[in-house]
């Protein structure tokens, strides 16, 4: 039976939910792309737009814009949004993170609306950063305002807010942001709510997220391009060893074959290769590669992807013997395993693997963490308590094969602190795609699910 503060929470969250989409629709209008190629001026507009509906909550006794240094260099980071009020009477605070930018739009005609026009059809919304993350952020501050009227004079729950401006460009000041504002963003649980569900009528709580390790590899076999009439056939070109060596990174079902590269012991759900077909839209006749449970593959292993290559373009081939390509390597870390180690690992692969003696090198390597949830404290057990409530279905623990390296950043700032990975997205939100979108009823119940969660934390005293 749905409980008295259930029903007060979803009759506000139903009573404002219109309000809730027309300010998304109007946050996702400012195309807030964090890419150098693109007009800074978009990011301090939504990062303005974001402030002033934090202060229109009456909630927070701060609420401003800030920045941070890229690392140790002079180069300042985008502008991110800090909000807080302080707890009272015992009672814990809460972090809430979301982020404000978003992906580039792609190709304007691989899209079925406009891109930064918001359009609705059916019970899902149109626009790049629909979902991925503004989606987020407005249920943060719509379940802000449920919880402050429901609570009343009640309302003792501390609760900081991190709104990000960079998470799609790498998050590079993130750590001196965290540093500079612990003050204010010190929490007793923290809810990065930039993840996925089940589906659209089934809840997830992230419990597992694959690290990355990415670099560039340079393959070069000659000092310049030869003739390849002339020596083809005497003379290994760099495209041909790189295909050979790159080759030797799977075995023959597909699975990453790199020693030293380890893998996660995790219960996952059944997941048949039909669905992953549909999922990923894999062309007919394309088999699945890896072995094992699907989600084992995706959740629990390691995988290694070719993103990216630099050589001649067929416009401009010429018969000539290639001297040297870059590639861009992109690793998936299982959780457990350090980083660094993955991406050195891989490294000693390719060394030891390189046909004809081709000169490898290694450059811009990027690392990110992978993160295991302990599920065992309260944290997860009101979040759950929270999705079975708001959704009417028991929640799934899920993993994400892909990763988000600053949660490292956050458990280390923040040891003490219960890290809760939550979303508002779905299997066909298609974040980061062309034809993005935020499933309506997902959003809702996301609301509402936070709204629960933050009410059951400001009547417990720690």
């Amino acid at each position: 039976m749905t409980d008295d503060l259930t029903q007060k929470l979803s009759a506000i969250v139903d009573r404002d939910f219109e309000q809730t989409v027309s300010e998304l629709e109007a946050l996702v209008r400012i195309p807030s792309v964090s890419w150098p190629a693109f007009d800074p001026k978009h990011l301090d507009e939504s990062a303005a737009a974001v402030a002033e509906m934090l202060r229109e909550t009456g909630v927070f006794e701060t609420v401003d814009v800030r920045r941070a240094r890229e690392g140790d260099t002079e180069v300042w980071g985008k502008p991110a949004i800090v909000a807080h009020r302080p707890a009272k009477n015992g009672k814990p605070t809460v972090l809430l993170y979301a982020h404000h930018d978003v992906q580039p739009p792609g190709d304007d005609e691989k899209w079925d609306t406009p891109p930064f026009e918001p359009t609705r059809k059916g019970d899902r919304l149109y626009a790049r950063g629909a979902s991925d993350d503004k989606a987020g952020v407005i249920s943060h501050v719509a379940a802000i305002r449920a919880l402050a009227e429901t609570a009343g004079d009640d309302f003792d729950l501390g609760i900081a807010m991190f709104i990000e401006g960079e998470e799609e460009w790498a998050s590079k000041s993130f750590g001196n942001f965290l540093r500079e504002n612990k003050d204010l963003l010190t929490a007793d649980a923290i809810i990065v709510a930039d993840s996925d569900n089940w589906d659209t009528e089934t809840p997830a709580l992230t419990v597992a997220l694959r690290g990355a390790a990415a670099f560039n590899v340079r393959v070069e076999t000659l000092a310049h391009a030869s003739h390849s009439g002339m020596f083809g056939g005497a003379v290994p070109d760099a495209m041909m060893a790189a295909m050979k060596l790159f080759a030797t990174l799977w075995d023959d079902e597909g699975a990453v074959a790199v020693e030293g590269l380890t893998e996660a012991d995790l219960d996952v759900p059944d997941f048949s290769e039909d669905e992953l077909r549909r999922d990923a839209a894999l062309l007919d006749g394309v088999t699945p590669v890896g072995t094992g449970k699907v989600l084992s593959r995706i959740w629990a292993k390691p995988s290694i992807s070719l993103t990216g290559i630099d050589a001649p373009s067929i416009a401009n081939a010429s018969n000539t013997l290639v001297p040297s390509v870059l590639v861009r390597l992109s690793g998936r870390v299982a959780p457990g395993q350090d980083a660094a180690e993955a991406a050195e690992a891989i490294q000693r692969h390719l060394l030891a693997n390189a046909p004809f003696g081709a000169h490898v090198s290694f450059e811009d390597t990027d690392n990110g963490q992978p993160f295991l949830v302990d599920t065992s404290g309260w944290g997860a057990e009101t979040m759950r308590q929270a999705m079975a409530d708001a959704w009417g279905v028991e929640p799934v623990d899920t993993g994400i094969g892909g990763s988000i390296p600053f949660i490292a950043e956050l458990v280390e700032e923040f040891p003490g602190a219960q890290i809760l990975v939550t979303g508002v997205e779905d299997p066909d939100t298609r974040a980061h795609s062309p034809n993005e979108s935020q499933h309506l009823g997902v959003l809702r119940n996301a609301t509402l699910t936070e709204a629960l969660f933050m009410a059951r934390l400001n009547e417990r005293t720690l």
